[in-house]
């Protein structure tokens, strides 16, 4: 390929080269520096990349490993092109081969398939096996009994009732460290998504169903918590905080909430459950049953539906009706005993 360089052409397009090479030299650095203070502002954002449990330890190694495999292919490429770019770009004195009519090289082609074939199934590998690693209703392993904590969301708040407590908190909700916690999750509202970043993944809470999550804070901490789902209008204000302490901290804070809070009363949780944001509340106790009720108020034919447990997995107050059942067939048995003799 050959170029006439008298031509006034090619003096116009070396005079348009040589003013753009000062802005090219130039903006380079300056969109990187650009982008390195923009990046800058969300170092204390990404809490899901500084986990503080198990769980979300093992979502960031997942995070790391897909990343590392996808770069893989997504630096070459972006350096390859670059550097056609440049070396083939057209200009004097260019003397390369040109081939209108060639489409194949077996190499090229064994290298630009072969590696994204295997990068794909490695992630494939990779996903499946943290996919049943994470199961999120499968418990942890650990020397201390998991807690219950059921959760409701609400337009637009989040209810946390402690059944093995006795007490419930709007909002807020404290956790022992190093122990198991077992979240069991349903809505009283539309859909939400239930997500604590620095502990682990999130998970829907939907009416009609009773979702369960297993997840453990390794440290003490404050944790930050949201909603992750669209709602209505005040979905931004659907954030809490999950407070990891000591055992003997968390005992003390049950006992102040049982000594110094109100009782949440069926009139009370109806009038919390009205649409509206609210600030952090405690009950010093709550309805028995309520999470089964509203969980089957939206279950069709009034039973609900349990994710990752043949049960709810808690304490069941005693049922006055199947009581006298069972004291009536008593009671006829000892007639029919007594008859028979």
């Amino acid at each position: 390929m050959t170029y006439d360089t008298e031509s006034p052409y090619h003096e116009l397009l070396d005079e348009e080269m040589k003013s753009v090479r000062p802005i090219k030299r130039y903006l380079v650095p300056l969109l990187f520096v650009l982008v390195v203070a923009l990046l800058s502002g969300c170092s204390d954002q990404i809490i899901v990349l500084d986990p503080k449990g198990p769980i979300g330890e093992s979502q960031k190694d997942l995070i790391y490993i897909a990343t590392i495999l996808c770069l893989i292919v997504v630096v070459p490429v972006i350096v390859l092109t670059g550097i056609f770019a440049w070396r083939y770009r057209d200009k004097p004195g260019n003397n390369a081969t040109y081939k209108p009519n060639w489409s194949h090289n077996t190499k090229l082609e064994t290298i630009w398939w072969g590696i994204p074939v295997l990068i794909i199934i490695a992630l494939g590998i990779v996903t499946v096996s943290y996919t049943y690693k994470l199961e999120p209703s499968k418990p942890l392993v650990s020397e201390k009994k998991p807690i219950t904590i059921q959760v409701t969301s609400l337009d637009w708040k989040w209810l946390f009732k402690y059944p093995e407590q006795g007490i419930a908190t709007v909002n807020y909700a404290y956790i022992p460290e190093d122990t198991p916690v077992r979240f069991q999750l349903t809505a009283d509202s539309p859909m939400n998504s239930f997500w604590i970043p620095q502990l682990g993944g999130q998970i829907y809470a939907m009416s009609g169903m009773a979702m369960t999550l297993f997840l453990q804070a390794d440290e003490p901490g404050e944790y930050y918590g949201s909603g992750a789902n669209f709602t209505g209008r005040d979905f931004a204000q659907m954030t809490f905080k999950v407070h990891a302490t000591s055992d003997a901290e968390f005992n003390d804070w049950v006992k102040e909430v049982k000594s110094s809070s109100p009782a949440l009363t069926e009139e009370g949780y109806a009038k919390l459950a009205e649409p509206g944001s609210a600030e952090k509340q405690a009950f010093s106790s709550f309805p028995a049953g309520l999470f089964e009720s509203i969980v089957t108020k939206y279950a069709p034919g009034g039973t609900h539906h349990q994710h990752g447990s043949a049960d709810m997995g808690m304490p069941q107050p005693p049922d006055p009706g199947k009581q006298q059942q069972t004291a009536s067939t008593a009671d006829n048995h000892m007639a029919h005993s007594s008859a028979g003799h």
